[in-house]
């Protein structure tokens, strides 16, 4: 009984009911001027080119996720859409919406006020009184037992006020609501978020990563060298790559503050310098060799490029700290290859295990080129190759 009663406690109930009456008060003013049964046809041949209005969209929509969902405007979880019309398939269902509207409406309206009028004759007549025009109920004499009658007509009433919001609401959820491709430019943008999100969780990974692991190494390094000089050293490294990593984190934290904002500004290739001088300077003997015109390869390779070798350069200080590390950058006319060794001091991990080699390949897949990782001739190297195109 609860459950029956409980859509008479929300407001969505009422403001449905409402929104079916807006649909019938110009009609309905029009026959009041003019009394003849033509005056709804001739309403709903009006609707037609109301209906192929772009703005009518915005309109109806604006009105009916208010009123039908109860949901703001800028709400995304209502299932209706405010934009305009785009193609004559959004403008046909609006004629259509428009239409059912106007019927649903009109008939609404005719039982719920002729609903109301019978519990009005009905309570009269139980108790002697006048009733109303008697179009309602055609009732004879005035007897007690007419108002059992009022339960029954209640019951009519609520099932009318609750189905006739429900049925609009449907109709508008699938009239209104987006169109396939509305649909798939909507998927298209959310798989856009979720790999900009996806990115940006690596780019935190590697550029965060990166510097608090130089600033370990450079840490321990200083302590135990004992030399104020060394000490020197290790300190204005670990203000360098910190600072690279604020700067690295405060243009993440702004491309999440506004989601319109492009992720412009990052590192490249050409800025690999500063990786390596890094790597020096927590103790690594690094052996650059670099071949081809950096300059030239496109900007995403570029800075995907840089990313996988400031990942590959912090596995090798985290795992085997202060070792000579070879690296090899190649740029020929259809790919850059990227190549970091070094010796292998440890336990061989194993496949598919730790994050970093993880992002490595991933970054790789993504712009179509491949990663190869593991042991080769006593080294531990990294391997990668990404088309250019």
């Amino acid at each position: 009984m609860i459950r029956l009663l409980r859509p008479f406690g929300r407001t969505v109930t009422y403001t449905r009911l409402l929104h079916l009456f807006i649909a019938i008060v110009w009609p309905s003013m029009w026959l009041f001027l003019e009394e003849a049964w033509w005056t709804w046809a001739a309403a709903a041949l009006v609707l037609v080119p109301v209906g192929l209005v772009p703005a009518m969209r915005t309109v109806e929509g604006l009105q009916a996720r208010l009123l039908l969902t109860g949901q703001r405007h800028d709400s995304d979880s209502a299932g209706i859409v405010v934009a305009p019309s785009a193609s004559w398939s959004d403008r046909g269902r609006l004629v259509v919406w428009l239409q059912a509207r106007l019927l649903i409406g009109c008939a609404a309206s005719v039982f719920t006020a002729n609903l109301l009028m019978a519990a009005v004759d009905l309570v009269a007549a139980a108790f002697g009184g006048d009733t109303a025009s008697g179009e309602s109920f055609l009732l004879e004499g005035h007897s007690w037992w007419h108002v059992l009658l009022l339960p029954l007509v209640s019951v009519v009433l609520a099932a009318t006020v609750v189905g006739s919001g429900r049925l609009i609401t449907a109709l508008a959820r699938r009239l209104l609501g987006p169109s396939p491709a509305e649909r798939l430019a909507a998927m298209e943008e959310r798989t856009e978020q979720l790999l900009e999100r996806t990115r940006i969780a690596r780019e935190l990974h590697d550029s965060i990563g990166h510097a608090l692991t130089v600033a370990v190494v450079q840490a321990g390094a200083a302590r135990a060298a004992g030399d104020p000089a060394f000490t020197e050293r290790a300190l204005d490294a670990i203000e360098e790559t910190g600072r690279a990593a604020l700067e690295d984190l405060e243009r993440v934290l702004g491309v999440l503050r506004e989601s319109g904002r492009p992720a412009g500004g990052r590192p490249a290739l050409t800025d690999a310098g500063r990786l390596l001088e890094s790597a020096r300077a927590s103790g690594a003997k690094v052996d650059v060799a670099m071949t081809g015109p950096l300059d030239t390869v496109p900007g995403p390779v570029s800075r995907e490029g840089y990313r996988i070798l400031q990942e590959a350069l912090t596995n090798v200080l985290r795992h085997a700290g202060a070792v000579p590390v070879r690296v090899r950058i190649a740029v020929d006319d259809g790919s850059l290859g990227l190549e970091v060794r070094n010796p292998l001091t440890g336990t061989v991990p194993g496949p598919g295990r730790g994050s970093g080699l993880r992002g490595i390949r991933e970054r790789a897949a993504l712009l179509g080129g491949r990663a190869q990782t593991g042991p080769d001739r006593g080294d531990w190297r990294v391997r990668v190759e990404l088309p250019l195109r």
